[in-house]
């Protein structure tokens, strides 16, 4: 083996990258435009809120001031009223799930109405309910646990970025290497002294600092508009982004090792990275899906990066508290490299 061989591809990688300016841009601005958009929607408060339709009024103001709902109500900070000049207009909206529950501002006898078929609307309809019940003789007793409130935008930042990471890892590196067997590079670069094993290794160190290096970046700008909240160690969660990118690297080079086709390429890849976009938890929780889907996603090494640096960021867990998601990360890795480098070819 010859570190000089393997320098010299990874900066031919690096300067490769570099110079595409697509490309380039497009690392950079896809996760940062993807976080700014959730953060903008959902930065404010982490809270689920029901829509409550009320008429007949122009705006909620005067729904509180002049009719009958609830005082109780107007303060809780689930829900958001929004105003109807009538029934029909109300009921429309409640008909296509736009609100949840839609009150009689003018009725005496606290009129409402749902959607038969909308949970949510079950959910707002307690919530009204609830609301005429005397404080001073509560049906239950009520217990409250401490505890600071975790933003969206700190539980999301965690998934787009290793989702980025991702998508970079195998169409940087699978979808590449397959260009380079089909136009010939590969075939040229056999005729050299390099051996598989050394233009492989450039190739993922060549990706792994590209990954690491756009990470920095878009966390430190990131950083600058949403203040993340990290309550573990910095130098842990840089571990894990390090050791999933490897892992994620090394799927790249499973399929680079004998893919031949850029369309046979792109739709593996695509099959590979749509469940795990979808069932990895980057965008919402698995809790609540059935069993077997849960179980499932274990099997995707996106979950296991996830999972760790969610741990570490948000709820400030240690190195033994996340070591099993290593230990999963690190024998697939291997498992991974061992199959790339024993089926690697260089001609078509």
């Amino acid at each position: 083996m010859s570190l000089q061989r393997i320098w010299a591809m990874f900066v031919a990688r690096n300067y490769e990258f570099f110079r595409d300016k697509a490309a380039f841009g497009w690392n950079f601005a896809f996760p940062f435009l993807v976080i700014i958009g959730f953060g903008i929607m959902f930065g404010k408060d982490n809270l689920k809120q029901f829509k409550i339709g009320v008429f007949p009024a122009d705006n909620p103001a005067i729904a509180f001031t002049e009719g009958t709902v609830p005082q109780v109500l107007q303060t809780n900070k689930q829900l958001r009223f929004i105003a109807f000049a009538n029934r029909a207009d109300g009921e429309e909206k409640l008909r296509h799930y736009k609100i949840d529950l839609l009150l009689d501002r003018s009725s005496a006898s606290h009129a409402y109405w749902i959607s038969d078929s909308s949970p949510n609307g079950y959910l707002a309809e307690q919530i009204f309910l609830a609301s005429f019940l005397p404080k001073d003789h509560p049906v239950a007793k009520k217990g409250v646990v401490q505890g600071e409130q975790i933003r969206y935008i700190d539980w999301f930042f965690p998934g787009v970025m290793s989702m980025n990471m991702m998508f970079s890892a195998l169409w940087g590196i699978g979808f590449v290497v397959v260009r380079y067997r089909k136009n010939g590079t590969l075939k040229r670069l056999k005729a050299t002294p390099l051996t598989a094993f050394e233009y492989l290794s450039a190739q993922m160190l060549s990706r792994i600092f590209l990954l690491m290096f756009t990470l920095c970046i878009v966390w430190f700008g990131s950083n600058l508009i949403f203040h993340f909240r990290v309550h573990g160690s910095y130098l842990l969660i840089f571990f894990l982004f390090f050791l999933g990118g490897l892992n994620l690297c090394g799927i790249g080079l499973v399929l680079a090792a004998r893919g031949v086709s850029e369309e046979f390429a792109s739709g593996v890849l695509n099959f590979i990275s749509w469940p795990m976009m979808f069932l990895s938890e980057v965008w919402f929780s698995m809790e609540g899906a059935p069993q077997w889907v849960r179980t499932s996603s274990e099997i995707f090494p996106l979950t296991h990066l996830i999972q760790a640096v969610r741990k570490v960021m948000n709820d400030g867990a240690s190195l033994a508290a996340v070591q099993g998601d290593i230990g999963f990360l690190v024998i697939t890795t291997i498992i991974f490299l061992l199959i790339a480098a024993a089926i690697f070819s260089w001609n078509e």
